[in-house]
């Protein structure tokens, strides 16, 4: 049987253009914002450091993205809870509010576009995501001197 590599990587560039063109079109927040959030609200309290780790993003493109998210009152800074002399960044209220809205619609398209995919369809895709997600992880840490 083949392995259609080819193949799952231009559906993940269609992927990732539809996903990018739903936030700008949607929810009002940029995507990188969008994903620091999320990825803030997933791992709790996070240091620009440990985002530029998480995101293999230079130090200075986190500093405007937070820089920027901060101002819209998104993100706050907080003493590190560990006790570290590092700041990090937690969801204000406000983030904390737009990020379940716009979440929210993404779920809701979701819920929309595969409304007519049998559940255990569903639930095995959500499965492979996750699956295709980690190795991605797996594989750029390996590559990460």
């Amino acid at each position: 049987m083949e392995r259609r590599i080819a193949d799952i990587e231009y559906e993940q560039t269609l992927l990732s253009r539809y996903t990018v063109a739903q936030h700008r079109a949607e929810d009002g927040l940029d995507r990188s914002v969008y994903l620091l959030m999320s990825r803030i609200d997933g791992q709790g309290p996070m240091s620009i450091g440990e985002l530029s780790t998480a995101f293999l993003l230079d130090v200075s493109t986190l500093q405007r993205q937070t820089t920027v998210a901060v101002r819209e009152g998104l993100l706050e800074r907080i003493l590190d809870p560990a006790g570290s002399a590092a700041r990090k960044f937690v969801l204000s209220d406000l983030g904390r509010a737009r990020l379940a809205e716009a979440r929210g619609r993404s779920v809701h398209a979701l819920d929309k576009i595969l409304a007519d995919w049998p559940t255990d369809e569903v639930n095995a895709f959500a499965d492979l995501m996750h699956k295709f997600n980690v190795s991605i992880e797996e594989f750029r840490d390996a590559r990460t001197p």
